[in-house]
């Protein structure tokens, strides 16, 4: 892979690239179009792609790779891995989280970093403003009660606790997805807490919330939407006792991670039916099918599904080749990934 340097049909130079990621993951990811939209703004390298960067293979193509486009199942990028490839500049990642391939080595080097996780916000967004307009109304439950009597009920009599009219609803993290669940909100009759350490509260009047500390939060909430990556500090932080302080049947929505909750303690308050909870995230993620958390006729579990699935995944890939584009243009990442920020990223 030597010689003159192709350029764009534009005119614009086209960096040497290759793409590294599981092969079922290119599968999902990479049809035909994403293929050749990429190769418009790069020199691309002949699939497969890289899912391991020793092979002989691997050493020829990363000897002239400047711009590598990544997703889940890339090998670490360490040391040995950066020493095959001298000319690397630039990762864009096709999904969200880079912790499991952006390692010192390419901070140290200089490596510029982009990542999808905004276009992977979206979806966890929708899918929690979603749980919370239908925990508000008890959709799930009332279809239950519906399905098994067969007959409506008196819609005069429906209890005042029913309905998203003046509901409270907390946000633990005003993180990408927080902050776009916080966007989402704003066209609902909705009170809005937020609790973050790190906003002050001129941003969160500019968020359009009101900043609360941690217990007040989880007081004060009909419903606590988690948002926190799983940090060491952040490991079971919503614990037993902010659990306990929980309005009788309130809600607590995870779409963050599951070890951030203290799980036995969520088991123990829904066993006596104090609160209802909504789980895309479990700890651990695949629970076990002996789990009291699926006797819990009060939580609904869905299997991790609040991402980008199916043709959402066709939005990283639309975000990774407009970041190639302007890496390759010499215009910088839209969406970077910062190493001073890398402790509060999930």
């Amino acid at each position: 892979m030597t010689g003159t340097i192709p350029l764009a049909p534009t005119g614009r130079r086209r960096p040497r690239a290759a793409v590294a990621m599981q092969p079922g993951t290119a599968a999902a990811l990479l049809n035909a179009p994403s293929l050749a939209a990429l190769s418009q703004v790069c020199d691309l390298a002949p699939l497969p792609v890289l899912d391991d960067f020793t092979t002989d293979r691997a050493r020829a193509v990363l000897a002239d790779t400047e711009l590598l486009v990544t997703g889940w199942g890339c090998p670490p990028l360490d040391a040995a891995a950066l020493a095959r490839a001298p000319r690397l500049r630039a990762v864009v990642h096709t999904a969200g989280s880079v912790r499991g391939h952006i390692t010192d080595a390419c901070w140290e080097r200089g490596i510029e970093v982009s990542s999808a996780a905004a276009a992977n916000a979206l979806p966890v967004a929708e899918y929690t403003v979603a749980m919370i307009l239908l925990s508000g109304k008890r959709v799930l439950e009332r279809a239950r009660t519906y399905r098994s009597e067969r007959r409506r009920d008196d819609w005069l009599t429906t209890s005042p606790v029913v309905g998203n009219y003046g509901r409270t609803v907390g946000i633990l993290s005003a993180s990408l997805i927080g902050r776009r669940v916080i966007e989402l909100l704003r066209p609902y009759d909705l009170r809005v807490l937020l609790h973050d350490p790190y906003v002050s509260e001129a941003e969160a009047a500019e968020l359009g919330v009101r900043p609360v500390g941690l217990g007040e939060l989880f007081a004060q909430s009909d419903l606590v939407s988690v948002h926190t990556p799983l940090l060491p500090a952040t490991q079971g932080l919503v614990s037993r006792e902010l659990l306990g302080s929980m309005r009788p049947d309130a809600v607590l929505l995870n779409t963050s991670r599951g070890a951030v909750v203290d799980q036995d303690a969520l088991v123990d308050v829904l066993r006596l039916g104090r609160l209802r909870a909504v789980l895309d995230v479990t700890d651990p993620d695949a629970l076990p099918p002996g789990h009291p958390l699926w006797e819990c006729e009060n939580a609904l579990i869905t299997p991790h599904l609040a991402g980008s699935q199916g043709n959402e995944w066709q939005r990283l890939v639309d975000l990774a080749v407009g970041e190639a584009e302007r890496w390759a243009a010499g215009d910088g990442f839209a969406h970077p990934v910062r190493r001073e920020r890398l402790a509060f990223l999930a």
